[in-house]
């Protein structure tokens, strides 16, 4: 039977997230996320949370944890946007500010969504090549666009830029809308909030999964000019006005406020990659530098696919992503001090 409208479907090829093990018996290190657990706070909201609340709708201002938010980084709480992940909030984003004919530009090697948004709301764009050692060149972004994604850290390599960089690329990209992916950025790179009241056109995304272990809860948000917030409200409120449940917003809140709890977690992780990278080193592998939650590496006399598959079959999950350029790395969630020892003996069977 013939079905035309089939030939009208959008042919779109989706984000593929990390593998999500079935079983406990395994060390899982292939989807970024922090090993330890959230704030004691966290679980105290979870302990004592009143479920007869679900019964209503959520505060669709989230004042709370705006307000939260917006202390921590000295802004106002109309400066922040909240979002279901910050993959919700790079998506409204897109669709939000990214509406010229001219190409939006952003790494070459980069967080895989990005090239997915674009097709799904036809945004054209232009992949900038990262150089031979994975760094971005600013000056490659000193040409007509329609918008920058810049993530800093970058993923999948982990490598940061300054403070400096940061200016330099807004000093000369003020006609466009700059957004800086910052879902690392705890974990030893130079945040770009010190811009934020010199460049209104410069827009900041943070997530709560990575340095706040909340992976399973989706928080994100924007940080920026009144004026970038107030677009991202109204497109938001467009779809939908609550796309945050009340557990999330009383969760976040508690997070956010732990200051302590959060930098102790940081430390732990940064210390744990610091060092598992010279274990590495000392087992041939060439691990980039990283200011993230994990690391990026190769080995020269051993294919990356090869030590993924054996890995894998060892029960110690990690990321392989053939493609061009990165087809003979890995990327290594940073786990326990523990996880990452069994790791290190694992590949010196391997190799």
């Amino acid at each position: 039977m013939d079905k035309p409208f089939l030939d009208k479907l959008r042919k779109i090829d989706p984000y593929v997230p990390g593998e999500q093990p079935k079983t406990d018996n395994i060390i899982k290190l292939n989807a970024n996320e922090n090993p330890y657990p959230p704030a004691p706070g966290v679980t105290e909201v979870l302990r004592t949370f009143d479920a007869a609340k679900l019964a209503i709708y959520p505060d669709a201002n989230a004042k709370a944890l705006k307000t939260a938010i917006a202390e921590r980084f000295d802004l106002q709480p109309s400066q922040v946007f909240l979002g279901n992940g910050s993959d919700d909030v790079l998506a409204l984003a897109f669709q939000s500010f990214f509406c010229s004919d001219k190409p939006i530009l952003y790494p070459d090697i980069t967080y895989s969504f990005y090239p997915v948004w674009c097709d799904l709301f036809r945004i054209p764009y232009e992949n900038m090549p990262l150089d031979e050692d994975f760094c971005v060149n600013v000056r490659d972004y000193d040409k007509p666009n329609g918008g920058i994604v810049l993530p800093n850290p970058n993923a999948p390599t982990g490598r940061g830029v300054t403070l400096e960089f940061l200016e330099d690329l807004l000093q000369h990209n003020q006609d466009c809308v700059v957004i800086i992916d910052e879902a690392y950025v705890d974990f030893g790179a130079q945040s770009a909030v010190p811009l934020l009241d010199k460049y209104e056109n410069l827009l900041i995304v943070q997530t709560t999964s990575k340095s706040r272990s909340l992976a399973g809860m989706r928080i994100g948000y924007a940080l920026g000019s009144e004026t970038l917030i107030s677009t991202l409200e109204a497109v938001k409120n467009s779809y939908n006005s609550y796309t945050m449940d009340a557990i999330a917003l009383a969760v976040g809140e508690a997070s956010i406020r732990d200051e302590d709890y959060f930098q102790q977690t940081c430390r732990k992780v940064s210390t744990t990659r610091d060092r598992s990278a010279e274990a590495l080193r000392a087992l041939g592998f060439t691990v980039l530098p990283s200011l993230t939650n994990f690391l990026f590496v190769t080995h020269p006399n051993k294919k990356a696919p090869d030590i993924f598959a054996a890995l894998r079959e060892k029960g110690i999950f990690i990321r392989y992503f053939k493609l061009p350029r990165i087809d003979n790395y890995l990327r290594i969630t940073v786990g326990t001090d523990e996880q990452m020892d069994k790791l290190i003996a694992a590949l010196k069977e391997i190799l």
